[in-house]
């Protein structure tokens, strides 16, 4: 494995750089995945354990919102000071991101601690699933250091050519997550807050992890002391281009509240519950589209910095493709094994015969979000933030939120909560590709005149 995305085959090093992300991306998904599978089989629970654990998902995504302000916001600003042999610039990038991920992590824990049951009841949570989620909330909250400083600093990782390393640091905590689930939920008969506590250890392990490496001799650009400052011209940048990820996270978090308030409305806890069900399978199916363009990323905005412009070209066009065969793919997974997929999460005869119906609609035509996910990474590697803001404001916030209120009330009842992402996907997916092809990759061939050639690569 080079560090110098300008060499060699482009698809190939973004696959050398996407694998590994995937990976890591898939056993990250085991901190709340194994949680809900755990939970989802809970005796006892009558399946509000898996409901209360939904109610939470609007609180860690917000988490993950402001994760990606800094730690996709810097990533990409490192990436192409990197490539542009700016060494000093790219650690104090890695400095600031640093301290912002860390002093705004301590915040949202006092904040969330502090109002967590009015924001619970106002996520949809009713006098019966309230104390489940409470139950987790309370001592999931106390790894919000942990999971921010780990996520958000993992990208820098990654981008200084160490994917696998990078994929280490999530491995450990999810395999250490894998182990405790069951003593503290079982063994221990601590519940849903055993999961919680699990999820916490796992999280601070993947961070020492992260911070130990950063700060080591093996880094390419380390984190250094001097760097842990914020300069607030720098952390404009970091957040400018950062927005975009803060904002689908947000947005997601805005439409995790109105669905389960709705569903609520038109389904009561079952529905609720559902919604849990297929947003699990949701993370899962979308992981290797996500991790693709994760790892593009890099590479885009490392030629982007060498103004190897042809290679830029290369790779949009290498991630499109395949991110829309996969898409394919996975669509065709759930048209053909809705009970397998449900049935890892629950063994409700209620809850597997509405999910079924509600992962169909939900997952319509889901190749439509390839062209999301390639447009907006493009964006945001190439350093496009208006683009990447407005097209992650548009989908979610213009289009979903305001499908999840209206369907179900002009008629379609729960079934209108989980058709409005198909057609969000459809509309704001290919919106979004076909603006990245117009304002961005046909631009790129005017560039490519001005710029280095293929030809003119090093070797």
């Amino acid at each position: 494995m080079t560090n110098d995305f300008s060499r060699g085959k482009v698809w190939q090093n973004i696959i050398c750089q996407a694998l590994p992300l995937i990976l890591a991306q898939l056993v990250q998904l085991l901190y709340n995945v194994v949680d809900r599978v755990y939970i989802g089989h809970l005796s006892g629970s009558d399946t509000l354990a898996l409901t209360g654990i939904g109610l939470v998902f609007p609180l860690t995504t917000l988490v993950a919102a402001f994760t990606n302000l800094f730690g996709t916001g810097g990533t990409p600003l490192f990436s192409i000071a990197r490539g542009a042999e700016q060494k000093e610039r790219a650690e104090r990038i890695l400095g600031n991101t640093f301290v912002l991920l860390l002093g705004t992590s301590l915040v949202m824990f006092l904040l969330c601690y502090a109002f967590r049951r009015p924001v619970l009841y106002l996520f949809g949570a009713s006098d019966a699933s309230y104390g489940y989620a409470d139950d987790y909330l309370r001592i999931y909250l106390f790894g919000t250091s942990f999971s921010m400083l780990s996520t958000g600093l993992n990208g820098f990782i990654n981008a200084q050519g160490f994917p696998r390393i990078g994929m280490l640091t999530t491995l450990i905590g999810a395999v250490l997550n894998l182990i405790l689930d069951p003593i503290f939920i079982f063994g221990l008969h601590m519940g849903v807050g055993g999961a919680a506590l699990a999820t916490v250890l796992s999280q601070m392990v993947s961070c020492l992890w992260v911070l130990r490496f950063l700060t080591g001799k093996k880094a390419v650009l380390t984190l250094k002391r001097e760097n842990m400052r914020v300069e607030w011209k720098l952390a404009r940048e970091i957040t400018s281009l950062g927005l975009s990820g803060f904002i689908m996270q947000g947005t997601n978090c805005l439409v995790q509240v109105v669905c389960n308030a709705t569903l609520k409305i038109f389904g009561g806890d079952l529905y609720v519950g559902v919604m849990t069900v297929v947003n699990s399978v949701r993370e899962i199916l979308s992981l290797p589209v996500s991790g693709l363009t994760s790892g593009a990323q890099p590479v885009l905005g490392y030629n982007y910095g060498a103004r190897q412009y042809d290679r830029v070209k290369q790779g949009i066009r290498f991630t499109a493709v395949i991110g829309i065969l996969y898409t394919m793919l996975a669509w065709l997974a759930v048209l053909c094994l809705p009970h397998v997929l449900l049935s890892v999460f629950v063994d409700d005869a209620a809850m597997m015969e509405a999910g079924e119906r509600a992962l169909h609609l939900y997952f319509f035509g889901f190749f439509f979000m390839a062209f999301q996910f390639t447009g907006q990474s493009s964006f945001t590697a190439l350093g496009y933030s208006k683009q990447a803001i407005f097209f992650s404001l548009f989908r979610k916030a213009v289009i979903v939120t305001p499908l999840t209120l209206l369907l179900p009330r002009l008629g379609l009842g729960v079934d209108g909560v989980f058709l409005a992402e198909p057609i969000s996907n459809a509309i704001g997916g290919l919106a979004c590709f076909v603006t990245m092809y117009f304002v961005l990759y046909r631009k790129l061939d005017k560039k490519c005149s001005g710029g280095k050639t293929d030809g003119e690569a090093r070797s």
